[in-house]
């Protein structure tokens, strides 16, 4: 009994040890154990916490690199998030996000940003000031354009923009010549701009699941691509020119295998009796024509 007793007070004067210790620190200090360097980058990750907002002491480490608040429950970002200035990359996917604060634009090392499945309805005119952007994802909104200051993120080379409300593929997406991956399926398209010739590094281009009812001959010009996603549209033909996008090597059926993935279109009957032959068969129809 008595040795249950000594157990349960040193616990308990532990545990006030610790408490005690904890006051000593700053607020800064207290949020910076639980933060780690991987590959040189200051790293913290608070995904998971039930955050309804960042916690203040967040806007005291300056010093971070790669910022993870995924899974939590936040509404806004305050404006104080422009002091994260050495950030590279910030993860926002997974809140309830209605808005991004103006201030982002100041983060002027930033190259990664997630902030798919939130309910943003439009993007801040400042992130265009994020010119060393590689990887955008913005799925899983309620976006129905983005701002034309988004053609300064030359160095872009990823953006996804699935599971939004976009009707028309926004203009600076057209200046975006770095992009070598293009997500847009299940918005409501309609058409693809004859601009889409200036993409000229895509090498994936997901358009399915939209009511795009033709391809325009400029498609052609996207030699680079591997996988070409147009299932579940209201495609009926295909140009003539699409023979020259020799990458893409074969008819696809699978959602992840390269290819061109065309298959689920009322297409004319003609160009589906070809394509019974495979894609081959298809471009030898085309030439032929």
């Amino acid at each position: 009994m008595g040795a249950k007793q000594s157990k349960k007070e040193e616990g308990k004067t532990q545990a006030r040890s610790s408490a005690a210790r904890d006051d000593t620190l700053t607020s800064a200090e207290r949020i910076r154990k639980y933060t780690y360097k991987q590959w040189g980058y200051n790293m913290l990750s608070l995904a998971r916490r039930g955050l309804k907002e960042p916690p203040e002491e967040l806007w005291e480490l300056t010093d971070l690199n790669k910022l993870n608040l995924s899974l939590n429950c936040l509404q806004v970002l305050p404006s104080a998030l422009s002091v994260l200035s050495n950030l590279v990359v910030l993860n926002l996917w997974g809140n309830q996000l209605t808005s991004l604060p103006p201030e982002i634009g100041q983060l002027s090392r930033l190259r990664v940003l997630f902030c798919y499945r939130n309910h943003l309805t439009e993007v801040p005119d400042e992130l265009g000031n994020c010119t060393r952007l590689e990887v955008l994802s913005l799925a899983n909104n309620q976006i129905s354009t983005l701002p034309i200051s988004l053609a300064n993120l030359t160095c872009l080379r990823k953006l996804n923009l699935s599971y939004n409300n976009i009707a028309h593929i926004p203009g600076c997406v057209y200046t975006m010549k770095s992009l070598v991956f293009l997500h847009l399926a299940c918005n409501r398209l309609d058409c693809i701009a004859e601009s889409i010739s200036a993409l000229v590094e895509l090498k994936i281009l997901i358009v399915e699941g939209n009511e795009i009812h033709s391809l325009p001959k400029t498609i052609s010009c996207l030699r680079h691509l591997e996988l070409l996603n147009v299932d579940f549209n209201a495609i009926q033909n295909v140009p003539q020119e699409m023979y020259q996008l020799t990458r893409l090597e074969k008819l696809a059926c699978h959602p992840l295998d390269k290819g061109l993935h065309i298959m689920q279109n009322p297409l004319q009957k003609q160009i589906r009796e070809v394509l019974d032959g495979g894609l081959n068969a298809l471009y030898s129809y085309l030439k032929s024509n």
